[in-house]
């Protein structure tokens, strides 16, 4: 997009937009998301910059209306698999935060030289400036939704100093924190304040509250469906009737751990009979129960990428929904996403686990191992009682509990010590294609395998599994072939997903014209 395009879409209050740029107005010096309901400015006032620190660094602060701090992130930084694409992620995890620049380049290979001058010349702010806005953004959170200390708060925002947080705040929002907390209270007798579209209007009962914001149309019901199949006993649970479930799961992070609970039916104004979003974004009601609030950002983030909240459906329907195979698929299922991982390395297992039989067996083996081996928390929470096994725990178990052959129990040990060891490393900032080779090199890891673990412990948009029984099923039920999934490129892992969902519609169908056929013919007997 050139500027002239971007005012375009500024002027149509374009949600597609959000997050993918922002624009500032010189005239006022605050900056906004391009959705944001505030009189258009004049052409010539207006400065566009590519990311949110960018804009706070030239001195404008965040609009209140419209709390551009809030907006989903960037799709490109799930498909780049360059320098930038990889470091935003990591900071998008926190990487920052808890190790430093000299961290981030460490894990990206890189001098903290290069990093910051690759990113300050794409986005306009080194890795130092955005971890600060994302910092910023975690202090508003906890700010508008805790009744925490403020001197407590700073520290859990990420800050190194309360001085350092009430400049940083002042600076941002154009308040002080007791001003920025005082403004998310309802006045009495009347509502609460809009906070953005990242959080609630007020606390809740229980854990922080938190709005997760997504772009475009979202299929809710069939990411539930998938997250509600493969549901580990003791670390998750689905609650509810479909339409109306809750998600919950527990996470291991790097202060602590937590209980995270996200709700099917968000805000999005009107839906389709699917139950899907309707096209202009919304978001997921999200519920964090934290035993280290540090832990924040990092929650938010591994939930963001296991609910694919930062993807951009219009791309990809605009590539998959002109194929004449997958068009009627991506008609029928607007906003379909492909699940994440909220742990990379408890997807890696799971995947081993998985290899070779159905879901439903690969969800019971899974059970056993989180029940054995699994830490437990300090108090059951409902249905959830563990924290999915670290890798270093299982490299050394006999894992005689899974009743598995051999050859799979080895294979399982192995990734995990690979995991344990650093030899693998599955994090959000890792080289998918070496991270692909390293896997294969390991005994008792094949091609699906491998590929499934880069899809979603990755969260690679382009991975085909050509092999995969439910792929052939799909292809078949649409009279396609794999071939046809090179024109896919580069959101296979959403036709995948697409492939998935017509073979499990075609079983349904067919198992009920097999009842109906056994119904007729009883009653013909009878009759």
């Amino acid at each position: 997009m050139n500027e002239e395009t971007r005012y375009e879409a500024v002027r149509g209050r374009d949600a597609r937009f959000d997050g993918e740029f922002f624009f500032a107005v010189s005239t006022t010096g605050i900056y906004c998301r391009p959705s944001c309901p505030a009189v258009t400015p004049k052409r010539a006032n207006v400065r566009f910059y590519a990311s949110a620190a960018a804009a706070q660094g030239a001195g404008f602060r965040a609009c209140r209306r419209c709390r551009p701090d809030a907006a989903p992130g960037s799709a490109e930084w799930n498909v780049r698999a360059d320098l930038v694409g990889r470091a935003m992620r990591l900071i998008g995890d926190g990487v920052v935060d808890r190790e430093g620049v000299g961290g981030l380049a460490g894990r990206l290979g890189y001098s903290s030289r290069q990093v910051h001058r690759q990113l300050t010349e794409e986005l306009g702010a080194g890795p130092v400036a955005l971890a600060r806005a994302q910092r910023a953004h975690t202090a508003r959170v906890l700010l508008q939704t805790t009744t925490l200390p403020v001197t407590e708060l700073a520290f859990a925002a990420g800050f190194a100093s309360v001085r350092q947080f009430n400049d940083t705040i002042r600076e941002i929002y154009a308040s002080t924190p007791t001003g920025l907390r005082a403004a998310a209270r309802p006045a009495p007798g009347g509502n609460a304040r809009n906070t953005g579209q990242d959080e609630r209007d007020h606390p809740a009962p229980a854990g922080i509250p938190l709005r997760l914001a997504y772009r475009g149309p979202y299929a809710a019901r069939e990411i539930f469906d998938f997250l509600d199949r493969r549901a580990i006993a003791g670390i998750e649970e689905t609650l509810g009737p479909p339409g109306a479930r809750t998600y919950r799961r527990t996470l291991r992070l790097p202060y602590g751990t937590a209980v995270a609970e996200v709700d099917e039916h968000g805000g999005a104004g009107r839906r389709t009979a699917r139950g899907a979003t309707a096209p202009g974004g919304g978001w997921l009601e999200c519920r964090l129960h934290l035993t280290d609030l540090r832990d924040l950002a990092t929650a938010v983030a591994r939930l963001r990428r296991l609910f694919d909240l930062d993807a951009d459906p219009y791309a990809v329907a605009e590539r998959l929904g002109a194929d004449p195979w997958l068009a009627p698929l991506v008609a029928a299922r607007p906003g379909l996403r492909s699940p994440g991982a909220a742990d990379s390395e408890e997807l890696a297992v799971r995947a081993v686990l998985g290899q070779q039989v159905t879901v439903a067996a690969g969800r019971r083996l899974a059970g056993v191992l989180v029940a054995a081996y699994g830490k437990p928390l300090s108090a059951p929470d409902g249905a959830l009682t563990h924290v999915f096994p670290e890798p270093g725990i299982l490299a050394d178990a006999t894992l005689a509990e899974l009743g598995m052959p051999d050859a799979r129990r080895r294979a399982l040990r192995t990734v995990s010590g690979a995991l344990a060891d650093g030899s693998v490393a599955l994090d959000p900032g890792v080289d998918r294609d070496a991270t692909e080779q390293a896997l294969l090199a390991l005994t008792g890891i094949g091609p699906w395998t491998a590929r499934y673990m880069r899809m979603r412990a990755l969260g690679d948009p382009d991975v085909f599994l050509p092999g995969d029984a439910g792929v052939r099923h799909g292809l078949a039920a649409l009279g396609a072939t794999a071939e046809a999934a090179e024109g896919w490129r580069p959101w296979r892992s959403y036709a995948l997903h697409h492939l998935w969902n017509a073979a499990t519609t075609t079983a349904a169908v067919a198992t009920t014209a097999t009842a109906v056929t056994v119904m007729t013919t009883k009653t013909e007997k009878s009759g």
